[in-house]
C-alpha cells in the first residue's frame, strides 16, 4: 500500500478496452507535490469492456493508497464516476438492483470499490480525455491502460517502465485548427472530422457507437449511427 507524509493525495485513474469488449487493461497513477506523474501502475484484463476497466482501474488505486490520506482522483470516465458517487447509495437500498430492478451490472466491482470508499475522504474530479492541454496525470493514466491492453503486460514505475507512449486518441499540438476546436469533451479522434461537426449537450443519458454510455447533458456529436462521443464520429469502435 502507498502512502505518503502529505495532508492530500492526488491521483487519476483509467481504463481502456480496444474494441468493447476487447483486450482490455486499468492503470492509476499517483502525482509528487507539483502535481506531476511520480508513482504508477497498470494491468491486464484480458478480453472485457471499458467500463470494466474503469471500475478496475479505480478499485486498484484505491487499493493502493494509504486510507488515511486525503484523496483526490481524477477521471476521464463519467460511468465510473457516477457509478460510486451517484448511483451507489439508490443500489444498496435496492440491494444492488437499478431502479428498473436489474442486477448491477459489475456489481462485484462496484461493491469492493464501495468497501474500499468506507470512512475515507476521497474528492472525485472530471476531466476531459484525450485534450492537448488536458490534465497530465489523466492523460498519463489514459495511456498506461491503452499501452497495457495492447500489449497485455503489467507495467509500473515500481518495474522501471518506460513511460507509456503518447494516445493516438489526443490530437497533436501542431494541428491548431483540431487542438482549438470548441466544446470538445472527449477530445479528438483519429479520423478527420473537422471543427464545423456540430457538438451539442445531450438531453437525455444515451449509447455511443462505441459501447460507451453519455449522460444528459455531456457533449455529443453526430456520427454515422446517430449521436455519441465528438471523438467517435468517424469510427466505428471506442
Amino acid at each position: 500500500m502507498i502512502g505518503r507524509m502529505r495532508e492530500r493525495l492526488v491521483a487519476a485513474c483509467d481504463g481502456a478496452s480496444k474494441g468493447n469488449p476487447g483486450p482490455a487493461a486499468w492503470a492509476w497513477v499517483l502525482a509528487d507535490a507539483s502535481e506531476t506523474p511520480d508513482r504508477w501502475e497498470a494491468g491486464p484484463l484480458g478480453k472485457t469492456t471499458n467500463n470494466v476497466a474503469e471500475l478496475t482501474a479505480l478499485e486498484r488505486l484505491l487499493a493502493a493508497t494509504d486510507p488515511d490520506v486525503p484523496l483526490e482522483i481524477r477521471m476521464d470516465s463519467q460511468y465510473a464516476m457516477k457509478a460510486v458517487t451517484t448511483w451507489l447509495p439508490g443500489w444498496k437500498r435496492n440491494g444492488w438492483k437499478t431502479s428498473a430492478g436489474k442486477p448491477v451490472a459489475n456489481q462485484d466491482l462496484v461493491v469492493r470499490i464501495d468497501e474500499l470508499l468506507d470512512g475515507r475522504t476521497v474528492e472525485f474530479r472530471y476531466v476531459p480525455a484525450h485534450q492537448v492541454d488536458g490534465d497530465p496525470l489523466n492523460d498519463f493514466a489514459d495511456r498506461a491502460a491503452s499501452q497495457a491492453a495492447i500489449v497485455q503486460e503489467p507495467a509500473s514505475s515500481a518495474l522501471g517502465s518506460p513511460e507509456p507512449p503518447p494516445s493516438p486518441d489526443t490530437p497533436k499540438a501542431d494541428r491548431p485548427a483540431r487542438a482549438k476546436s470548441p466544446r470538445r469533451s472527449g477530445g479528438s479522434s483519429s479520423g478527420t472530422s473537422g471543427s464545423s461537426s456540430r457538438t451539442i449537450k445531450a438531453k437525455f443519458p444515451g449509447r455511443c457507437l462505441c459501447g460507451r454510455s453519455y449522460a444528459a447533458g455531456e457533449p455529443i456529436a453526430k456520427n454515422a449511427q446517430g449521436w455519441g462521443h465528438p471523438e467517435c464520429r468517424t469510427e466505428g469502435a471506442g
